[in-house]
């Protein structure tokens, strides 16, 4: 397997900034922050001719490397519809379903079921399909693709710089106040989560079920699912964050990603992008249109 390898020149830069920040949406091979600290971790990236970390910074006028294994191609193609909410020649919004992962080394992933659902761009630094953000394997939604290196840079600096408005909604367990911040730190880190209750039905198994409205203003890892349980409330059908005896088995997770709202990074526009509730979720709320 022949490796390739990637060059960069950083210009004069105004202020230092660690190696995996700058080097978003620089390198064709490997274009995300999180696959920038993948390429990093396995010492595929130097910084003049030396290998690389993570506290790394960028000062100006460095020579950035990265060396990956030539990418195999598989064998077979993927063969998964996914609803296109928008899109344009820099970025696109999918309706993710459940029951498969964004990204990894999997064959059945979003990421290699891109190339079949969207157009591919024709600017200049068009580049392959990527998610700019990540939803958990059995979470719906709304989910944000780049198509170009500048759009993918320019997507994950909003994200960083919580310029991008989501909006989830799930159905948790049990009496809840209408409406609350949980602050719970998660993994030592500040997090942060606003909730409403829309509504609330009695159920003879959990007592009470809520449809709530999530706004996460921070973005941790599992962070809607961590902070609804710390606060006894859990969301309907999560194994991982549950009560014990009162998991909800196969109906899956009842979370989902309802809405993006952003300044487009190139045409200044606004943007607004929801993605309808699942029908799992109007069995629950069979009058939830009128909740909006």
């Amino acid at each position: 397997m022949t490796p390739q390898t990637e060059s960069h020149i950083v210009p004069e830069i105004s202020s230092q900034v660690r190696l995996p920040d700058y080097c978003i949406g620089i390198f064709k091979s490997c274009l995300t922050k999180s696959a920038l600290k993948k390429a990093i971790k396995k010492q595929r990236i130097k910084v003049n001719g030396e290998i690389a970390s993570t506290a790394t910074y960028i000062k100006g006028g460095e020579n950035i490397t990265i060396t990956l294994p030539e990418e195999t191609k598989p064998t077979k193609k993927l063969i998964f519809p996914i609803q296109v909410l928008f899109e344009d020649e820099y970025l696109a919004v999918i309706n993710k379903p459940a029951g498969i992962l964004v990204s990894g080394n999997s064959f059945m992933t979003i990421t290699n079921a891109l190339e079949q659902n969207l157009k591919k761009s024709i600017l200049e630094d068009s580049a392959k399909l990527q998610p700019v953000h990540r939803l958990d394997y059995a979470t719906t939604g709304v989910l944000l693709i780049g198509k170009t290196s500048s759009s993918i840079r320019m997507l994950n600096k909003m994200f960083e710089d919580k310029q991008v408005k989501k909006i989830y909604y799930a159905i948790s367990i049990g009496k809840m106040a209408k409406s609350g911040e949980i602050n719970n730190d998660i993994d030592n880190k500040k997090a942060i989560t606003n909730y409403t209750v829309k509504e609330s039905v009695q159920s003879e198994r959990f007592e009470k079920l809520n449809l709530v409205k999530l706004e996460p203003k921070t973005g941790r890892r599992h962070q809607l699912r961590k902070h609804l349980s710390s606060v006894g409330n859990p969301i309907l059908g999560d194994r991982d964050y549950g009560i014990d005896g009162l998991i909800l088995k196969g109906k899956g997770l009842y979370l989902h990603a309802y809405s993006l709202e952003f300044i487009h990074p190139f045409s200044n526009q606004p943007i607004h992008v929801s993605a309808n509730l699942p029908e799992k979720f109007k069995k629950i709320f069979p009058d939830i249109k009128d909740l909006f």
